[in-house]
């Protein structure tokens, strides 16, 4: 099902034709260094860059008789360069083309990650600053606390965009790493000098030091930091599915031309991508914990991470990347209604201004405590009883003799909560 969402791009960076391809690129590399050395002839590596290839039909086919990946790829390449295929894979163990073969693989997919990211950025930083006073009720605890923007929700979700930009470069740098120093990391059969210029060919670094396998802390921080990603697009979708809900309406899904919500009832107008946003956040943070679990092998390495990575990296890369191209598209066309926004606002009679009031008794020289009593007194009765909450207020004696009707009005007015709009904004350039 997944496939049909899947960006072409993303999803060839996990398939065996660009694993092997860069598998085979290592071995090159690690042949032109070793001829820089005088550790084999120049012309092996010559004919080994010019001959050196695969076919994925025939290394599956090997497999089915070695059981093992890698000795299978590299007798597909020895079938076609010759006898000079004694010079490949010389010193070197599987992990070490394997792994860093995934390290340029994971800097391949963190990449794509990121420019979905800063795609996401601007979208939000546009939305705010359309949105920038459009005024709107801030809820907590799902109650009515006090106007807001809707403006400052997208200036807050683009400002956690930023930091996940910056979350993703450092685990691409984290993940970005190779290693080409033997069985037990020891370089006893291989120049410390070829690791380094392998990388180098490819763009990522050497690690400095590492047993058969790179340190898997490495992959945990990668997959732990698409969680947190995950788990900030989850929290906006989430947001957007409660401003969706029938008694609220304040935001929706854009609904298609022909779209349909239910097939039992045609009214229906469901927010079914951003519930699926949502719940994909939770395989990609379960996809975080099998990559803390695969940080501890045992001595120099064993394979218990191997067969849990074919799974978790691709998967949790592959739905990040569809989260947010989504989130994106979602974001970019939301139907935002001020109207019922204002009508929200006003839902309460007034209440939402009960700070407001209550600041205004305590300059008055009122201690707060019995302020507070006053004001929620009067509170109570709009919320029990149904009495309007700036009549009751304004005919409240002991109100009364601290506030004048001018100053009680001035405490209902919703341009007081929105006086610093233009001093938060400008923090992010709007």
């Amino acid at each position: 099902m997944i496939e049909r969402y899947t960006n072409p791009e993303m999803g060839h960076i996990w398939t065996d034709e660009n694993e092997f391809k860069t598998m085979l690129d290592i071995e090159i590399y690690a042949c032109e260094a070793m001829a820089e050395l005088g550790t084999i002839p120049a012309e092996a590596a010559k004919i080994i860059r010019e001959r050196a290839k695969f076919d994925i039909k025939r290394v599956r086919e090997i497999e089915q008789v070695t059981h093992h990946d890698i000795l299978a790829f590299l007798q597909a390449v020895a079938e076609n360069v010759g006898d000079d295929s004694k010079y490949i894979h010389m010193g070197l163990t599987s992990s070490d083309v394997k792994d860093t073969a995934l390290g340029v693989i994971m800097k391949q997919a963190a990449g794509i990650i990121i420019n979905d990211l800063e795609k996401l950025h601007a979208v939000l930083k546009r939305r705010a600053a359309e949105h920038k006073y459009t005024a709107m009720i801030g809820r907590t605890h799902g109650i009515h606390a006090e106007p807001m923007t809707m403006g400052l929700k997208f200036a807050l979700w683009f400002d956690e965009t930023g930091r996940n930009i910056e979350r993703v470069k450092r685990a691409q740098e984290t993940v970005a790493v190779g290693k080409l120093s033997g069985a037990v990391g020891t370089y006893a059969n291989i120049d410390p000098r070829i690791e380094q210029y392998v990388c180098d060919k490819l763009g990522i670094k050497a690690a400095n030091l590492a047993t058969q396998v790179i340190q898997r802390d490495r992959h945990a921080e990668f997959l732990s930091t698409l969680a947190v990603v995950s788990s900030s697009l989850e929290k906006f979708a989430t947001e957007i599915r409660n401003l969706q809900r029938t008694d609220i309406r304040e935001a929706e899904e854009f609904f298609h031309e022909g779209q349909k919500g239910s097939s039992a009832m045609p009214h229906k107008r469901n927010p079914i991508t951003c519930e699926r946003i949502a719940g994909l956040a939770r395989v990609v943070r379960g996809n975080a914990m099998a990559a803390l679990e695969n940080v501890a092998l045992w001595h120099e390495r064993d394979i218990t991470h191997s067969s849990v990575e074919r799974v978790i990296l691709p998967d949790s890369t592959i739905l990040v990347d569809y989260q947010l191209r989504k989130i994106t598209d979602i974001i970019d066309k939301l139907l935002v209604y001020p109207d019922a926004m204002q009508a929200n606002m006003e839902k309460t009679g007034g209440l939402i201004f009960s700070q407001r009031l209550l600041l205004a008794l305590v300059d008055k020289g009122v201690l707060r405590e019995t302020a507070y009593r006053w004001v929620q007194r009067n509170a109570m009765a709009r919320w029990l009883e149904g009495a309007d909450f700036k009549t009751n207020v304004t005919n409240d004696t002991e109100i009364k003799a601290y506030l004048s009707a001018e100053e009680i009005d001035a405490c209902f007015e919703y341009s007081y909560y929105l006086r610093h709009i233009d001093t938060i904004m400008a923090r992010f350039g709007l």
